[in-house]
């Protein structure tokens, strides 16, 4: 089978949407309106007629064309429903046409040379008994604690309400990225991919969200932002309480989006949470470069 280099207007989306919707990987980061939104130029790798393909995040910089993951996007790689080898990920990586890229690739495209990075998932196909009996004891008091508090979560939030109180309350993105997140919550709810988890006070005033992003197989915990009032109360753990007691006995992982903070890493781990690993892979990033021309300068 061929490997080819096709760009975004000439990519066959039905085809390029079955491969995915297929893969024994499938992930919603890579489904066209999902790239659509964070990489809009984006080109892809294809294998045959769509049996194995890899999405290309392209942005430029000065006219220079460029591969890096796209915000709010854990994994990509090389996607099929057929078993995906080494040395299949190896031609891919080879075929890339251009020299600069940082790529993550998914947690079932194992790369030799690259590096791990962390993420953290829970297997929801267990009996309520089993899952708390993971979760630490100090997480145990902190859920209770949140009920204590008369917190109320709820999963009938619209994308309007949810982005009304993460951008008033999120203050470190910059433009581009935040133009992003309203994207995709519009249409990620629009197309029923996302649930809207909100922990309401006694008030009913809002004061902790999270977007519960809908993949094949999995969960994704995504957006999560809580006001001074919500972190007092300690909302977070409720919330989180309250989509496993959701999704108990369901073949979904929950996918906690990884990372390599420590105290956020732990968050999750006192859930009961298990790391898996992706793959990061740099060659002559422009990123990097810019960076350190700006500062020798």
């Amino acid at each position: 089978m061929q490997l080819t280099h096709i760009e975004h207007n000439n990519i066959d989306l039905q085809k390029w949407n079955t491969c995915i919707k297929n893969a024994c990987n499938s992930l919603v980061y890579a489904e066209s309106w999902y790239l659509d939104i964070v990489s809009p130029s984006w080109e892809a790798l294809i294998l045959g007629d769509y049996e194995y393909v890899m999405p290309l995040p392209v942005k430029r910089k000065f006219g220079i064309p460029f591969l890096v993951q796209p915000p709010l996007t854990q994994q990509l790689g090389v996607f099929s429903k057929n078993i995906i080898e080494d040395n299949m990920i190896e031609q891919f990586i080879k075929e890339i046409p251009y020299r600069s890229y940082h790529l993550n690739f998914n947690e079932q495209n194992p790369l030799r040379k690259g590096a791990l990075q962390p993420n953290f998932v829970l297997n929801l196909n267990k009996d309520e008994q089993t899952i708390i009996s993971k979760y630490s004891t100090n997480t145990k008091r902190n859920i209770k604690k949140a009920r204590q508090s008369n917190i109320e979560i709820k999963t009938d939030l619209s994308a309007k309400e949810f982005l009304t109180f993460y951008c008033s309350t999120k203050k470190n993105y910059p433009v581009d990225p935040e133009a992003k997140v309203k994207k995709l919550i519009e249409e990620s709810f629009k197309r029923e991919k996302a649930t809207l988890y909100g922990a309401y006070n006694v008030k009913n005033e809002l004061v902790s969200t999270l977007c519960l992003l809908h993949s094949p197989q999995r969960l994704i915990y995504l957006l999560p932002v809580s006001n001074e009032e919500g972190k007092e109360r300690l909302a977070m753990f409720g919330m989180v309480d309250k989509i496993i007691q959701d999704y108990l006995n369901s073949n979904f992982l929950l996918d906690f989006y990884g990372s390599n903070v420590k105290s956020i890493a732990r968050f999750y781990e006192s859930f009961g949470a298990e790391i898996n690993y992706y793959y990061t892979i740099k060659h002559w990033s422009i990123n990097d470069w810019i960076t350190r021309f700006c500062f020798w300068k």
